[in-house]
This record gives C-alpha cells, sequence and structure tokens, in this order.
C-alpha cells in the first residue's frame, strides 16, 4: 500500500455529507474548505447570502461539492427550518460542525436577557437542537462526527467572560453528553478549543494593537491563530482517523492554555 493510498484511507472524507454552521467566515470557513477539499459534500449554513455565495462559488473553483442555507439560527424555529433545509441539498449529514457564535460581551452587570438569551441560543441551543435532529441518524448509520467550535473562555475568564463563556463552557459539557449518548454507535462528539484568532468575531480585541501583541507573546509559538490552522484539526475530527476521540476538547491555540 503507497502512502497516498494510506492516507487516502485514513483521513479521506470522500462520499460524506457535512453540514457547517457559521462555515462562510472566519474558523469556519477555513473548516468548510479543509473538509470539502479532503472529499465532503459541504452544506454552509449561515445567516449573510453574499458570504455563503462567495464561499461556496470558492469552492466550486476547487472542484468541490458544496451548497448553501441561508438561516436565522437566533431561534428556534430558525434553527429547525436551517436543519431541514440543509438535510434537502445532498441528505442526511455524516459530519456536523457547530462554528457559528455570537459574541455578546458587555460587561456582567449590564447584561441584558436578550443578550443573554441570543447568545444561548445561537452559541449552545443551536448545536444542541443540530445534534438532536442529525446525531440519532448518524447513531443509526453506525457513522457520524460532530465537532463544536469552543473557545478559551470555556475553561476561564478574561476580557469580559460573560454569557459567551458560559455558553461555550456549556458547549464543552454538551459534547460530553453527546458523545456519551451516541459513541457507542460510531458517532465521536468533540470540541476545538481556539486561542486568539483574528476574525470578524473578534473585531473589538483585533482593534488594539498592544492586546493583539500580548496575546501573541502568551503562545507558546509566539503568534496568535490563523483560520486556517484549524483545517488539520477539523479533517482529523471528522474522518475515520479520530474513531477512538469522542467527548474531548481539543485546544488550537499555539500553547496559549499552557503558558
Amino acid at each position: 500500500m503507497s502512502s497516498q493510498t494510506y492516507l487516502s484511507d485514513l483521513f479521506s472524507l470522500d462520499g460524506r455529507v457535512a453540514v457547517v454552521t457559521g462555515g462562510s467566515s472566519g474558523i469556519g470557513r477555513s473548516i468548510t474548505e479543509a473538509l470539502a477539499r479532503a472529499g465532503a459534500s459541504v452544506v454552509v449554513v449561515a445567516r449573510t447570502e453574499t458570504s455563503l455565495k462567495a464561499t461556496v462559488d470558492e469552492l466550486a473553483e476547487h472542484g468541490c461539492r458544496a451548497a448553501w442555507v441561508s438561516a436565522d439560527l437566533a431561534t428556534r424555529d430558525g434553527i429547525r427550518a436551517g436543519a431541514e433545509e440543509a438535510a434537502r441539498a445532498f441528505g442526511e449529514p455524516d459530519i456536523l460542525v457547530n462554528c457559528a457564535g455570537v459574541n455578546l460581551r458587555p460587561p456582567m452587570g449590564e447584561l441584558t436577557d436578550e443578550e443573554w438569551d441570543t447568545t444561548m441560543t445561537v452559541n449552545l441551543e443551536a448545536p444542541h437542537l443540530l445534534g438532536q435532529r442529525f446525531g440519532p441518524g448518524m447513531a443509526d448509520r453506525g457513522f457520524g462526527r460532530i465537532i463544536h467550535i469552543s473557545s478559551q473562555q470555556a475553561h476561564r475568564a478574561f476580557v469580559q467572560s460573560g454569557a459567551y463563556g458560559v455558553s461555550k463552557g456549556a458547549l464543552e459539557s454538551l459534547a460530553r453528553s453527546q458523545a456519551e449518548a451516541w459513541s457507542p454507535y460510531g458517532v465521536t462528539c468533540n470540541t476545538l478549543v481556539p486561542g486568539f484568532v483574528m476574525t470578524p468575531l473578534n473585531t473589538r480585541l483585533s482593534s488594539d494593537p498592544e492586546k493583539v501583541a500580548a496575546l501573541a507573546e502568551r503562545t507558546l509559538i509566539g503568534r496568535n491563530g490563523l483560520a486556517e490552522d484549524f483545517a488539520g484539526a477539523a479533517v482529523f475530527l471528522a474522518s475515520r482517523a479520530s474513531s477512538y476521540v469522542t467527548g474531548q476538547a481539543i485546544f488550537v491555540d499555539g500553547g496559549f492554555s499552557v503558558h
């Protein structure tokens, strides 16, 4: 067996269907491209049609099979409607990546009910409801991969973690609960934990050069993260190679969390 054949057998996503929420920008877009270029048919779910179309068009230029769904993940009805539309594109998914998120972080004493509810719905309830919709089917078919994107603030409080940190901490607990429920049937559920990455979700910090530099210095590698740093980890967790990895929070942070 050649090395190319071996690697393809281990990591290829040929024949798989993936749904990626928040897949048209930032880390989500990098993961979308990685899964698609590894062979999966990918459905990108987000709100803004222009960025969705641009993402799918770019994937088509690489010869990838992709579709998009515009959905409002801030309401239960929007989440459920988006899930059904996503399943119609290429069939029931084998891979679910929950990357969509909102980053509303006023000072804790000023946090409104609306900000709390929106944060919990997008960051936690959407991954839960999408898991409820797709997880049992994955288990019935004997293969599935659920991947959540968490945050350092699931583990430590800083820069006004507020409701955002709470939602991400709960998201990692959700992954463990999903793993307990479905891993005996071939469905692994894991979380990727980024360090500081210059994405639209982090515009508040990104606009402060001193804070950006300080965050880079805190890593062991010496730089802040890039969206493309998540491609390999995502393909690993989505592929056959990760069949014995489940319920884990995997840090892709340049050593930020251990420094």
